[in-house]
């Protein structure tokens, strides 16, 4: 069973849209909405922000703050404020970056894991409430501690593809965010992958898979979701594999059924950088998509 369906907003999309979205979600109760902080395009905490202070009961999963790019104690001091003036509604993601993107600003580590592993650690218990010194070979704090920790430490979610991250974060992290170009074989072994690190490392806390994917409706869906599939060096061959499309309620929500029923707990709904009318979509995700998957 789904537990959540909300809406991934790619940086495709201009930042003039999304108030105009996320509002529209808003008003069809879905869940949450996903922003994402790529190079060099939107940024995530500022995007997280207006868009939360425009809303009422949407959540904002931001995915992802890539590590290399944020000092920890800032990220914590960004997220605590975020989440003490909106509280339970921020649900923030980091992750690797990509890597030339990080090269092109100076910032490329030479272990990505480690960083990965170092970063999630402390920033979990920064927003915890700790006080920490600790001295890595890429975090190192001083005796910080946040002054406005928040009241409940919103969960840290992590991006990963390669099955060395998937290990990771399944032992550091509170969920793995997985992006539209992975699909139904390689969630099923993302799940997996995760689900065996959290138990070999002894966690009884809760954690959580969330995936977006992209989805078409309304004329032409099928021709948009094949032109699509090569902007992500995807097959054409298997569309249903990654993506959801179709003219009715029922079809979608029968398409997004299966990222849930391989152990989902969020899906969110991804646009297409074609989608003519986004605003009307998330509403029709949220009044007519949404009551077909409770």
């Amino acid at each position: 069973m789904m537990t959540t369906l909300g809406c991934a907003l790619l940086p495709t999309f201009s930042p003039r849209q999304y108030l105009s979205i996320a509002r529209a979600a808003d008003d069809a109760a879905l869940a949450e909405i996903c922003l994402w902080e790529d190079c060099f395009s939107e940024s995530g905490i500022a995007a997280a922000g207006a868009v939360l202070a425009s809303t009422t009961d949407l959540r904002v999963q931001l995915g992802v703050l890539p590590v290399p790019l944020r000092n920890v104690a800032l990220t914590a001091m960004e997220i605590a404020t975020l989440e003490g003036m909106f509280p339970g509604r921020l649900e923030p993601g980091i992750g690797h970056g990509v890597q030339s993107w990080m090269a092109q600003v100076g910032v490329r580590a030479a272990s990505p894991l480690t960083l990965l592993r170092e970063y999630a650690t402390a920033l979990r218990a920064l927003l915890a409430g700790e006080r920490l010194t600790v001295s890595g070979r890429y975090v190192s704090l001083d005796d910080v501690a946040l002054d406005w920790p928040p009241l409940t430490a919103p969960p840290v979610i992590s991006a990963a593809t390669g099955p060395k991250t998937l290990r990771l974060v399944g032992e550091v992290a509170d969920g793995i965010a997985l992006d539209g170009g992975n699909g139904l074989t390689k969630l099923r072994t993302a799940v997996d992958t995760v689900r065996a690190a959290y138990d070999d490392a002894g966690r009884t806390d809760p954690f959580k898979v969330v995936i977006s994917v992209p989805t078409a409706t309304g004329p032409g869906a099928a021709e948009r979701v094949q032109a699509w599939l090569p902007n992500w060096d995807l097959p054409s061959d298997a569309p249903e594999e990654y993506c959801v499309w179709g003219d009715s309620a029922e079809e979608i929500a029968d398409g997004l059924r299966k990222f849930a029923d391989l152990g989902a707990d969020t899906v969110n709904v991804q646009p297409l950088e074609s989608e003519p009318d986004p605003v009307a979509l998330v509403g029709f995700l949220g009044r007519e998509v949404r009551p077909l998957l409770v």
